[in-house]
């Protein structure tokens, strides 16, 4: 869905009103607060009154849209940008572009909207030939003026925050989370890679390609493991992590181009975002899935 295409199919609130009370109650208005399907319509308005629990409510409780001042067609045209923008967008340039009043607004529209672009798929998406790897996110260490500076490390042993992701080379299907700190203060243990991968794929047959990082050893109690030793070489055959490199290659594009720096406690959500966009390059259209999604939470 493109800026013309938004602006062709939803011209009015009411349209607006109208494509999402088809898309969560397929046109039979539902009260949200008891469940009833029983409910009469005030004149005028895109306000029910629920006859059983006598509430007032519209196709907008419950969800990312509850409450706001906005225009829904403005929310529309938020949703098509951030969906478009391989990259992503910034909170500057939607501001910018939607004419939004102000900053922290943009700003609480996109972390909305990242917050219904979850991907729900199942471990049986991720069932073929995976490949996982790791990458880390963050800046240099800020210079200090009239101190030598440290040499800046790279890759493993910095203090950049550790990211766990995996792909179905099949199905085409990225996943990615942040890697939590144990009770040691530890990162990246075999148990927690394990613990990650086991939340999208359980099926033993599954083949895994990874690096020489010693805690992937555990895989092979679990799957048919195979590993890659970068400093030999990036590809020997099909034994290779060069699908999962790519996907890194693009977040961190979008993080240093568009977003500059993201804070640890929404990374997450970033981290969803692009995964969402690759995931979502085909098939049902990612606009109605977005709202889909939106009007669930």
């Amino acid at each position: 869905m493109n800026i013309i295409e938004i602006f062709s199919q939803f011209p009015t609130q009411e349209s607006c009103v109208n494509h999402l009370e088809k898309i969560r109650w397929n046109n039979k208005p539902v009260c949200p607060y008891c469940k009833s399907d029983k409910s009469s319509k005030f004149k005028n308005t895109r306000y029910y009154n629920c006859l059983n629990c006598n509430n007032s409510y519209s196709v907008t409780v419950g969800t990312i849209f509850h409450d706001t001042k906005m225009d829904l067609q403005k929310w529309f045209f938020a949703i098509a940008l951030i969906l478009n923008a391989k990259k992503g967008i910034s909170a500057l340039q939607l501001q910018r572009d939607l004419g939004i009043g102000s900053y922290k607004t943009a700003w609480r529209m996109l972390q909305l909207i990242r917050s219904a672009m979850i991907d729900q798929s199942t471990s049986s998406y991720f069932s073929h030939i995976l490949e996982m790897d790791e990458t880390y996110i963050g800046g240099k260490p800020r210079k200090i003026f009239g101190e030598e500076q440290p040499k800046n490390k790279r890759g493993r042993g910095t203090n950049k925050t550790p990211v766990v992701g995996i792909i179905d080379r099949e199905n085409k299907r990225v996943f990615a989370r942040i890697a939590t700190v144990d009770e040691n203060g530890r990162t990246l243990t075999g148990k927690q890679l394990l613990a990650i991968i086991q939340e999208v794929c359980l099926i033993p047959e599954t083949t895994v390609i990874t690096d020489e990082l010693p805690s992937y050893r555990i895989f092979k109690q679990l799957y048919k493991h195979q590993r890659i030793d970068h400093q030999k070489a990036f590809a020997i055959g099909d034994t290779h992590t060069n699908s999962i490199e790519s996907f890194w290659a693009l977040l961190k594009r979008g993080i240093v181009g568009v977003y500059h720096t993201i804070s640890v406690k929404h990374m997450q959500k970033y981290l969803n975002e692009f995964s969402f966009r690759y995931n979502n390059r085909e098939g049902m259209p990612a606009f109605n899935l977005v709202l889909k999604q939106s009007l669930s939470l």
